[in-house]
């Protein structure tokens, strides 16, 4: 916050006479205008709202309640040796009011005479288009990871709890993206049930993010409980994802290594693109964000931009969290022709956020096919690595047949090596579907599953490979040639 209250420092000393600052949070900007006018003194902080009046002013206290125009002539009449920031809450409920426009606009003109600054504290508002040039936009960000951390440390303290620094760190980071009054809250409650706070906490405070992705329309919250033990194969991007998760700590900082940008996943459907983005959220404790790029492109012009800031926003307030954009071949992979060139302004907004973010948004992103990908997306730089997920080898078609295989008869144990022969150019999901089917064979006649069961189904089943047999070939050359990684240490055999 060194950076924020400095810029709003030189504005106050600059004498700008309205400050518009964007937040809901009226307590804590209310503290950071406290320190402000401590650091600028003569300085004072009056502050007012329509049920009150006002308040930090002994001899006016109450001036204005239910009369805004009041204080704003109160301003007026103060001289300059008594300079004031005035802050003003929910004042933009009144500034379609004639009156109070334009007397503000008089203040913006005689207030840079004088060391005076009025501050409007409001999350949204459209404001009068009289007021645009008097107006000076400053965007309240959320608590950064030094006050959360010195937050719950003094929350702790009044508990009479004191917290281990890994402790500490988890809730910190987890707690990234909250404003300081939800914080507060999750405190409370956990308060209120166990008369501490710990590691329990962070249940609730995945659930105090999911309830504000809920109001976003392109964002999506995933719940999942799959982990990377449910990949079968994919050996090479799961150690990678190991070292990456690694990268997240305070430990990884203090080493100069720089936060992980994310993974763009390349490969045939079915290969486990979707479970490896659901498997990484779940096994690094984040919240998984799924972003549904169709809805992202809005019908009225200039909305689909706002979109896409919105959703950078949202997901940054949830960090640290996975952003996974799934089938992102298919949201950027058209002609910009056809739609006047909206989904490559887009694309332009997403590529530079994930070229200059600073926040933990792991971004992971799948895609079936690369001949549509922009090549903008596939440069050095967007991701930390593109890998490509082929078909599983023998031995990795193994280790999924038995998973699925466990998962649904945990206590059988069968011979696989004749259904493996069969099986040679089978995803993922495909082999999955085999065992679902043989499954049905074997329930149909009130009888265990047996390997002929695996065998017969996969007899039946026409896999992709054949059918989409260029496109996968394609694929292949494309990856062959050192553009991405496999993701398996084995390769197909």
């Amino acid at each position: 916050m060194k950076s924020w209250d400095a810029h709003l420092d030189l504005l106050i000393r600059a004498r700008t006479p309205l400050i518009w600052i964007r937040s809901n949070e009226e307590e804590r900007l209310e503290e950071l205008l406290t320190q402000a006018a401590a650091r600028l003194k003569p300085r004072r902080l009056a502050c007012w709202d329509f049920i009150e009046g006002l308040q930090g002013v002994v001899n006016e206290k109450g001036l204005g309640a239910r009369q805004p125009m009041a204080v704003l002539q109160w301003l007026q009449k103060i001289d300059t040796n008594n300079p004031t920031i005035l802050l003003l809450k929910d004042f933009h409920r009144f500034c379609e009011d004639a009156g109070i426009a334009r007397m503000l606009r008089n203040l913006s003109c005689v207030l840079r005479k004088k060391p005076h600054t009025i501050v409007l504290c409001s999350g949204s508002w459209d404001p009068p288009k009289d007021l645009d040039e008097a107006l000076t936009i400053l965007d309240l960000p959320l608590p950064e990871e030094l006050e959360l951390r010195n937050l719950i440390t003094n929350i702790a303290k009044a508990t009479g709890q004191s917290l281990k620094n890994d402790v500490l760190e988890e809730l910190t980071h987890a707690c990234s993206g909250l404003s300081e009054i939800r914080v507060r809250q999750v405190a409370a409650r956990a308060l209120a049930q166990r008369g501490q706070i710990g590691r329990e906490d962070l249940t609730e405070i995945l659930e105090e993010k999911r309830q504000n992705i809920a109001r976003s329309e392109v964002l999506e919250y995933c719940e999942t409980k799959a982990t990377t033990a449910d990949i079968g194969g994919l050996d090479a991007l799961k150690g990678w994802l190991g070292q990456r998760h690694q990268a997240f700590s305070d430990e990884a900082r203090n080493f100069g290594l720089p936060l992980p940008r994310g993974v763009l996943l390349v490969g045939p459907q079915g290969t486990g693109k979707s479970l490896t983005a659901k498997a990484i959220a779940h096994s690094w404790s984040m919240p998984l964000l799924r972003l549904d790029v169709g809805r992202l492109f809005a019908g009225l012009v200039g909305a689909s931009e706002a979109r896409t800031r919105e959703t950078i926003q949202r997901a940054e307030a949830m960090a640290p969290c996975v952003l996974w954009i799934d089938e992102i071949d298919k949201g950027f992979g058209g002609d910009a022709r056809s739609d006047g060139g909206t989904s490559q302004r887009v694309l332009a907004n997403v590529l530079t956020w994930m070229a200059e973010k600073t926040s933990a948004v792991f971004v992971v992103a799948t895609a079936n096919g690369v001949e549509r990908l922009p090549s903008e997306l596939l440069r050095k730089g967007r991701f930390d690595e593109i890998f490509m997920l082929d078909l599983p080898s023998i031995q990795e078609r193994l280790r999924i047949l038995e998973l699925h295989i466990q998962q649904r008869r945990p206590n059988l144990n069968l011979s696989l090596n004749t259904v493996l022969g069969r099986t040679s150019e089978f995803s993922g999901a495909e082999l999955e579907q085999t065992v679902i089917e043989a499954m049905h064979l074997a329930f149909a006649e009130r009888r265990e599953l047996e390997e002929t069961d695996l065998i017969l189904a996969a007899s039946q089943l026409i896999p992709l490979s054949r059918t989409a047999k260029e496109q996968l070939t394609s694929l292949k050359e494309w990856a062959s040639t050192g553009r991405a990684r496999p993701a398996s240490v084995i390769l197909n055999t």
